[in-house]
């Protein structure tokens, strides 16, 4: 296993039976790929292309067919590796009768954190993840935003070294959205290996250091997130008072270089972008915007 990888998936093969005639259905087709540690990484795909299924192997709660899986230089599904992830699932249960505070105290002493720490460890979750203030409140009063937050806070408790989150912005607004962003950045601050599932390509964009696609079950690219995203042989130009005359000057120039202008665009924010920020400075100023 390289050094610098937190996962090392090599070869990776998984099968199911289906059906009274037992029928194979391959879920992970040869995947091969390496996640680099101190990084937050994109599990990207359509549904029914593996990403859960990986997931369930990095975990150990499903065993491959063939291939190796090792998180962090331990096997994927031994005790040690198992220590050393926080998972948050795509659709966590929680005990609606506990505070935020019980139910992270409840998966400290799950996670074996010691008892002369645990309750350093809660509060320092609590906090992370912006729950310090509704942490004595029950957990049947959160919102969805909050209850991802509070599943983020049991997911990293016992400060794991990786943390697996499938979809953790599923059912949240933009405003929710992008306060777990923050905090899946702080978590990289603090030196962990974030692998994120999620359907936002928007938030998998601003976030992710790198990112893999996976279609029935196969990866059909990995790399940077600004590597895979560039036209390498076009490029993009910002110009102030812009002009028709601008335009015929600019046209010129580049026909004599065998080059064409093939479209003026006016620069665009994303509507995520635009709904937070629009958002955020009303809340600044105590009031609506219009």
């Amino acid at each position: 296993m390289s050094a610098c990888a937190a996962i090392e998936i090599r070869g990776l093969v998984k099968d199911f039976r289906t059906g009274l005639r037992g029928v194979k259905l391959r879920a992970v087709d040869g995947l091969s790929l390496s996640v680099p540690v101190n990084s937050i990484y994109g599990l990207l795909g359509p549904n029914g292309s593996g990403k859960s299924t990986t997931l369930k192997i990095l975990l150990g709660l499903v065993a491959p067919t063939a291939g190796e899986c090792l998180v962090l230089g331990c096997a994927a599904g031994s005790v040690a590796a198992r220590a050393k992830i926080g998972f948050l699932p795509e659709a966590p249960y929680f005990y609606r009768h506990l505070s935020g505070r019980e139910l992270v105290r409840f998966y400290a002493r799950m996670s074996a954190v010691p008892s002369r720490v645990r309750e350093g460890s809660v509060a320092d979750a609590l906090e992370l993840t912006g729950m310090s203030a509704a942490a004595d409140r029950r957990v049947g009063t959160y919102s969805k935003g909050m209850l991802q937050r509070i599943g983020l806070a049991q997911a990293i408790v016992h400060d794991p070294e990786l943390v697996i989150l499938d979809e953790p912005t599923a059912g949240v607004d933009p405003l929710g959205a992008a306060a777990i962003g923050r905090i899946l950045l702080a978590m990289r601050e603090r030196g962990k290996t974030v692998v994120l599932c999620s359907h936002l390509l928007g938030q998998v964009e601003e976030l992710c250091d790198r990112v893999a696609i996976l279609d029935r079950g196969r990866l059909v690219l990995e790399g940077g997130v600004a590597e895979v995203l560039e036209r390498r042989d076009e490029r993009l130009l910002v110009v102030s008072a812009w002009s028709e005359a601008a335009r015929v000057s600019v046209e010129g120039a580049l026909a004599g270089h065998g080059a064409r202008l093939e479209a003026v665009r006016a620069p665009r924010v994303s509507l995520e972008q635009l709904f937070v920020e629009r958002l955020s400075r009303a809340e600044g100023k105590g009031g609506e915007v219009r």
